[in-house]
């Protein structure tokens, strides 16, 4: 049902998308547990200081403009070629290469990164599972 489902939603559309994954759905006791391993007021104070990084550098990853994301060298070497062979074996679009790198920025600042290596892109690549899953 769901590739059915898939085959009916453009690439185009699908690639205007920056995460789309699956989640599976979570078991009733964990559901019911307070067991929460990071605290709201955590999460809050972490997206705050990465909306400050991205304000100091006059935009926020979201609205940067494609053509400042090409001239930026925001990738160290590895992460030029992991984003490379992402892009070679997926067979993404260049819409999808953007939104992937600007994923991977924003992944980059919430660790405080000045630039987006390997583990980044590759943890972007893994939010764009209807790439993988449905080109392939």
């Amino acid at each position: 049902m769901i590739q059915r489902y898939l085959g009916k939603v453009s690439g185009p559309l699908l690639d205007r998308i920056d995460i789309h994954l699956e989640v599976p759905a979570v078991p009733y006791k964990e559901m019911r547990g307070s067991d929460a391993n990071e605290s709201s007021a955590d999460i809050r104070a972490v997206v705050e200081r990465t909306r400050a990084i991205q304000r100091a550098r006059g935009f926020y990853n979201a609205q940067l403009p494609t053509r400042h994301i090409r001239k930026l060298r925001m990738l160290d070497e590895a992460g030029e070629r992991t984003l490379e062979m992402a892009v070679r074996r997926m067979g993404l679009s260049a819409r999808a290469h953007d939104r992937i790198l600007k994923l991977a920025r924003t992944i980059a600042d919430l660790g405080e990164s000045q630039t987006i290596s390997a583990k980044h892109v590759a943890e972007a690549v893994q939010y764009r599972s209807l790439d993988r899953n449905y080109w392939n």
